[in-house]
């Protein structure tokens, strides 16, 4: 099996060696650009941010720049919410961030999870295949349309929790702990109670780790079967039109105050992948509806998927 190092890396800093710690900033004035350029040691951290190591082992040689587009925080100013975006060029290996310090911070991954969760439970063959129907367990759940069996491929569309807790008990946190580890998967964390680790904790993973996260996977590129990276991809896909597919998936961890709102996902366009991570406070349920046009409007002000 693929060993990977204990702790992930970061999504979002650039350049990195073995020596101390190091940081230099240039400010492009008129664009409100701000680049920011580091050397980092490969020491870990367990402040909620990621350290910089590399996701194969060992401490990482370079990383690409990050480019800060903090003029884009007025659209969350305008929307009324407070958040941060990543956003990874996978192409061409270039980061943006919108607000780089929120990017950074490890928040619980909701139902974003369950894109990880799906490949894990076809690489475990806890379930068959994304058609195979799931029971839900029986009991009362929190929304009416989770009270029904189901297949991955439906239960992913309404996030279904309960689906996917029948799936977490089958799979078993040993092996949820083995797979996060070979996905450098946020702080790897399932803590020792099969509950949704991934809604209530201990599992936490920034923007920035999301979409470098979801970059792998757009190009298949996970310590995972192709076939299985392809079912995932096709579960989360959201529309293919005009030259483009967008891919994704929204996350609401409640239990936090503020609640924690996710978007996550990529974009496929003009021969070039970009993978994203939009997190926004929840501060009021009507907040939860803004995550994805305001995911829209930034990937457009960004030049990656313009608005219809």
């Amino acid at each position: 099996m693929m060993r990977v190092p204990e702790k992930a890396p970061t999504a979002s800093v650039l350049a990195e060696g073995d020596g101390g710690a190091r940081n230099r900033a240039v400010r492009v004035l008129g664009g409100g650009v701000l680049v920011s350029l580091a050397l980092l040691s490969g020491a870990g951290c367990d402040s909620g941010r990621p350290d910089r190591r590399d996701a194969v082992g060992g401490p990482a040689t370079t990383q690409p720049t990050t480019v800060v587009r903090d003029d884009l925080r007025e659209l969350f100013r305008h929307a009324g919410v407070s958040g941060g975006f990543a956003l990874v060029d996978v192409t061409r290996d270039r980061r943006t961030a919108v607000d780089q310090a929120r990017a950074e911070q490890r928040r619980m991954p909701a139902s974003t999870f369950k894109i990880p969760h799906s490949l894990i439970a076809l690489e475990t063959g806890a379930v068959e295949n994304a058609d195979e129907v799931i029971p839900y367990g029986g009991r009362p759940q929190r929304l009416e349309q989770w009270e029904r069996d189901m297949s991955m491929r439906d239960a992913i569309k309404i996030s279904n929790v309960a689906v996917y807790e029948t799936l977490a008990r089958r799979i078993g946190l040993v092996r949820e702990k083995q797979w996060l580890d070979r996905l450098a998967y946020g702080n790897r964390d399932v803590g020792t109670k099969t509950h949704p680790f991934w809604l209530h904790g201990p599992l936490k993973i920034s923007a920035a780790e999301q979409a470098s996260f979801l970059g792998r996977l757009a190009r298949g590129a996970l310590p995972a079967s192709a076939g299985h990276q392809r079912t995932v991809r096709d579960l989360v896909k959201i529309e293919e039109r005009d030259g483009h597919a967008l891919y994704g998936k929204t996350g609401w961890a409640d239990g936090p105050t503020p609640a924690v709102g996710w978007w996550a996902g990529w974009v496929e366009r003009d021969g070039r992948i970009h993978a994203f991570a939009l997190t926004i406070d929840i501060v009021d349920d009507a907040d939860a509806a803004k995550r994805i046009p305001l995911g829209r409007e930034l990937l457009d002000r960004l030049g990656v998927l313009p608005q219809a």
